[in-house]
């Protein structure tokens, strides 16, 4: 009997895509859930054979040095897919990345880290200017650290073209060298107008850039700032997100923001160019962190309601809520005039900084004009004047905003005082009638992101690992080191340390006396004793550091940081140590930094500094004048300076970038005697800050000393000098813009 197979349309179709790859290399293993590919050769070739409804499975373990080409035609019902065997279990190396290109298409797990992108973008929606991604989707897929390691190289982590695609449930983080994390790009008539959707990812910790350049989140550009982008942006988690004031730049019109939260982030949602933004029930936290900010209203038509912003400490362009001036027939690339504009229905409590015509100078001096702040609700727990007026708010109106009772309004009209209860700790407060009226829904670090990856911390974990007993001898500490784990604190029994070779810090480590009363002596061999390199981070405490063994040469440092671009920002801590004996030649600095490293912070407290030929703080090898510096924030606290001689501290930033925080100093309690006066001293002075954001000093004393000098060029500075004492010390030397002195003393 003769026998027949009948062959189902479907199934026709599913033989005729094999037979035209080759049956894919005959390499490739279809499995119930796809067609599994192990080299790039079988990715290439499956990709060249799908059809509707096939899904391309990458086989898990290190794909290094894969770029990706996705690019098929799916349909609405049948998307290709490209997943991952294991999520979480194929991770993209070294040179790799992604492009996206067609219709429909989804893809899902994958993993980039431990390299960076040999083009300008880990992921895109795009194969070229002329072949984009519509209706195409990536999930669940995480970019972890994955930056080039030359710190100002620029790229971008997501470039997202063409019309109505997804961006959704992913997780980025630790984007370290300069370049926004994720961006719409409108440079085609092609990608106007997109209807795109960014929701549900978790946008972890971003460091500080210390430039611009430093954005999580950019829709558009100057260029294309009056284009409809049409892209919503919606319920995504924003954690620590500081690599620049503006968190969020939106640089187009017509796009929305709602729903998405923002925790402890320095900077704002600002809508730097573009009309008819929507800004709508987002949570701003920022628990009284330095600089941590709001929303910032530019241009025309904006709608900014139903918001909730809690304790942000940020001022001038990074305040809990900032309308800005505009620039008189602006440039596409300055500042358009507030115009059309209404803010309603938000919730600021323990907001320090509310900024009316913020900016204003002789340049930004377009006021708002045909606005309205109404129903608002303002609230403070220890502060009565939040509201700076920087030029004429008459083209504000304000109506029915309410204020806690003893606070003072900007105006005579449009705001009444109660005495309202402040909410507890994790409460958010709904009062009838002003501020937020509804919580429809929120972003929150559990329903965002992807639930099969580990969450990275990037701030240095001092004293979480172990703590070890150190005897004295020869290189004993290094060998220490050496094996030491992550936050681990080696503990140091009296006696001498002597380096002979330099120790390369590439963790985070605590190093202390197990006796304060019996410190250990710590010297060294050679041109350096710790080189902090990529991710390290050092904390020193009650410690003797000598430089009686160093090498007879100029130029020798305790601490220097890395000769090259370093991505990681570090932090170094010192706190009852005495440094002396530094002189064994010219320019011995206590701290030596390189271009392109980064200090989140650098505190010295009760601690001494003798004898020293060079500098103690050396931070000035940003020198190009484009806004980029060394550190962020600067302590000295209850410390002595003696026979220093070199500046002990020349932190610098030059030019008018106004797209940052730093530096910041607090020099207090400290005393400088015999101070700068090495012929090598190019400064000058004791001490010098130019272009220092902020600036307290107090209750220090100079004596026979150089003098304290300033430059300061942009950001409005605040700058106070209190309660100190120069003797045999010249003047504070200045260029001539303003700074607040109080009882400074000079005999």
């Amino acid at each position: 009997m003769r026998r027949f197979t009948l062959i189902l349309p479907f199934t026709i179709q599913i033989l005729t895509g094999l037979l035209a790859a080759g049956m894919l290399a005959s390499c490739s293993t279809i499995t119930d859930s796809g067609i599994l590919v192990s080299t790039i050769e079988e990715f290439d070739d499956a990709v060249a054979a799908a059809v509707p409804g096939d899904k391309i499975v990458l086989q898990d373990g290190v794909w290094l040095d894969t770029e990706l080409m996705f690019e098929g035609q799916g349909t609405e019902d049948s998307p290709i897919t490209l997943s991952v065997e294991t999520k979480g279990g194929v991770i993209l190396s070294g040179q790799s990345n992604l492009k996206i290109a067609g219709e429909y298409l989804v893809v899902e797990g994958l993993v980039f880290k431990d390299g960076y992108t040999p083009t300008s973008e880990v992921i895109s929606f795009r194969r070229n200017k002329q072949t984009l991604a519509t209706h195409c989707r990536v999930t669940e897929c995480v970019i972890d650290r994955y930056n080039n390691p030359e710190r100002f190289e620029t790229d971008l982590w997501v470039g997202i073209y063409g019309k109505h695609n997804r961006f959704d449930h992913n997780y980025l983080v630790g984007k370290g060298n300069r370049g926004v994390t994720l961006a719409v790009r409108l440079d085609t008539e092609e990608s106007r107008e997109n209807f795109h959707r960014i929701d549900h990812n978790y946008f972890g910790q971003r460091e500080i850039l210390g430039s611009n350049g430093g954005e999580t989140l950019r829709i558009g550009t100057s260029h294309y700032s009056l284009t409809n982008s049409n892209t919503l942006v919606e319920a995504n988690f924003f954690d620590r997100c500081n690599g620049e004031h503006e968190i969020i730049s939106n640089k187009s019109c017509q796009n929305t923001f709602k729903y998405n939260t923002f925790f402890e982030c320095q900077g704002t949602l600002t809508m730097r160019h573009g009309n008819e933004t929507l800004v709508e029930s987002n949570f701003f936290f920022g628990n009284g962190k330095v600089n941590t900010g709001g929303i910032r209203i530019i241009n025309e038509t904006q709608t900014v309601i139903n918001n909730y912003c809690v304790g942000l400490t940020g001022y001038r362009f990074r305040g809990g809520f900032v309308i800005m001036n505009g620039v008189p027939n602006s440039p596409p690339n300055r500042y358009f005039q507030v115009k059309d504009s209404k803010a309603s229905n938000n919730t600021f409590i323990d907001c320090d900084h509310i900024q009316l015509c913020a900016g204003s100078d002789k340049e930004r001096s377009a006021v708002p004009i045909n606005t309205t702040v109404s129903n608002n609700l303002f609230l403070h727990s220890n502060k009565k004047n939040l509201f700076t007026v920087y030029d004429d708010i008459s083209g504000i109106t304000f109506e029915g905003n309410t204020m806690l009772h003893g606070m003072s309004a900007p105006t005579e009209d449009g705001f009444v005082a109660k005495q309202i209860p402040m909410p507890e700790d994790g409460e958010i407060l709904l009062y009838p009638g002003v501020g937020i009226t509804s919580i429809e829904d929120r972003a929150t670090a559990e329903n965002t992101g992807v639930s099969w990856y580990p969450k990275v911390e990037l701030s240095p974990a001092f004293e979480r690992g172990n703590t070890r007993a150190i005897s004295p001898g020869e290189n004993t500490l290094l060998e220490a080191i050496k094996t030491a784990e992550e936050g681990d604190v080696l503990s140091l029994e009296p006696g001498e340390y002597l380096m002979t070779k330099s120790i390369d810090l590439d963790k985070t480590i605590s190093i202390q006396a197990v006796n304060p009363a019996d410190r250990p002596v710590l010297l060294f061999e050679r041109t350096s004793l710790f080189n902090i390199e990529e991710g390290g981070a050092l904390s020193l405490r009650d410690l003797i550091i000598s430089g009686a063994e160093s090498p007879d040469q100029p130029g020798n440092a305790v601490i220097r940081t890395s000769r090259y671009s370093m991505i990681q920002n570090y932090t170094l801590k010192i706190d009852g140590c005495e440094f002396r004996d530094l002189d064994v030649n010219h320019s011995f600095d206590v701290l030596k930094v390189f271009r392109h490293t980064f200090a989140d912070s650098i505190t010295l407290t009760n601690s001494t500094f003798s004898n020293i030929t060079g500098s103690v703080l050396s931070l000035n090898k940003e020198t190009d004048d484009i806004g980029i510096y060394n550190v962020e924030q600067v302590v000295i606290d209850s410390c002595t300076f003696e026979k220093v001689g070199q500046a002990v501290l020349d932190l610098y930033r030059g030019g008018l970038d106004e797209s940052t925080f730093g530096p910041m100093l607090t020099l207090n309690h400290s005393s400088f005697e015999n101070v700068g006066k090495d012929k090598r001293n190019k400064t000058g002075s004791s001490v010098t800050l130019h272009g220092v954001q902020v600036a307290q000093i107090g209750q220090n004393t100079f004596a026979s000393s150089t003098p304290l000098k300033l430059h300061l060029v942009v950001g409005e500075p605040i700058v106070n000098i209190e309660d100190c004492l120069f003797e045999d010390t010249p003047v504070i030397q200045d260029n001539g813009e303003p700074y607040h002195t109080s009882n400074l003393i000079y005999r």
